[in-house]
């Protein structure tokens, strides 16, 4: 047993003499949260609201003074932030976790500056670039920072990038076609945190961030795939049906080998919404709509019994 539940302690004492007062101590010590645990939690929840809101604060303090402020002013306040965090980050001696929240924080002030440069001398770029030197540029902090959070936001503009090319530029590049890539791209960057975590467990990535990028995954899984289905198949429909089959084939296989509920359960949700887009194109009456309201209410119900049965037998 790698660690006792709530229901295996109350199972015992259901079925022994343990007294009440030991069922409460051994409830304090392997269930509930203690004064230090909270105590982490609030310093690390307070820590990322300070940052989130210093760095809005900083955001909206220039487009509220937009008018009023210089251009070198703009650019020599944006860039000296920058400057002063970074150097803060790089020499003072303070706590880990703080010096990756104020990386973090640094890298959104990039963002701010390239948008305030932008603003100024009006380059008439599209907004890709944008997106896409803010990315080149973060890159080595992302490397080396090994924070969760600094990595889910430069995935999240690596995503961006690619659908502005696709909307401004590529714009030969069909929908299937941007969903597939932004698939691949997503999927290896989960493969990569998974492979990483298990091989170095000391630059584990928190589970939070994982499970992030899988629902992403899922998500983009199942809109491509339900895009495919109400138009005419493609060659490039066929190969999203196999990427995602295969992708969710090792999810299923990993959750079990893991013992991890929550890949299980948003590829079979993925799967049960893929099922009634099969049933909906099949016919769109009035009849179809009830076998789609049943069918959903069946299988959401047979698969959380079944997630609940894992999930017990797992914690046992």
């Amino acid at each position: 047993m790698s660690k006792i539940s709530r229901e295996d302690i109350q199972i015992i004492s259901r079925c022994s003499n343990w007294s009440e007062n030991d069922v409460s101590k051994t409830m304090a010590d392997t269930v509930y949260a203690d004064k230090s645990s909270w105590l982490a939690f609030l310093r690390i929840l307070f820590l990322g609201i300070g940052a989130s809101f210093t760095v809005a604060g900083i955001i909206f303090f220039f487009a509220y003074n937009w008018a009023d402020l210089n251009k070198f002013v703009k650019l020599g306040l944006l860039e000296g932030l920058v400057l002063l965090v970074s150097l803060g980050v790089l020499f003072f001696k303070t706590n880990p976790l703080v010096k990756k929240v104020l990386l973090a924080a640094t890298a959104i002030l990039v963002g701010a500056s390239l948008a305030v440069f932008g603003q100024v001398y009006q380059t008439g770029a599209n907004a890709y670039d944008f997106f896409l030197a803010w990315v080149l540029f973060i890159s080595l902090w992302v490397i080396i920072s090994r924070f969760a959070a600094l990595w889910v936001i430069y995935i999240a503009l690596i995503n961006t990038t690619i659908f502005l090319y696709a909307d401004q530029v590529a714009q030969d590049w069909s929908e299937l076609f941007v969903i597939n890539f932004l698939f691949v791209v997503n999927l290896f960057f989960l493969i990569g945190f998974l492979l990483i975590s298990k091989f170095k467990p000391d630059r584990r990535f928190p589970v939070w961030s994982t499970h992030l990028l899988a629902l992403a995954i899922t998500v983009i899984g199942t809109i491509g795939v339900s895009m495919g289905i109400f138009e005419d198949p493609e060659p490039l429909f066929w190969m999203l049906f196999v990427l995602v089959g295969i992708s969710y084939g090792l999810g299923v296989w990993y959750g079990l080998k893991a013992h991890n509920i929550f890949y299980l359960a948003i590829i079979c949700f993925s799967v049960i919404l893929i099922i009634c887009d099969l049933l909906l194109h099949a016919s769109e009456g009035a009849g179809m709509f009830f076998i789609i309201g049943l069918f959903i209410i069946g299988s959401v119900t047979v698969l959380i019994k079944i997630l609940m049965k894992l999930q017990r037998k797992w914690t046992r």
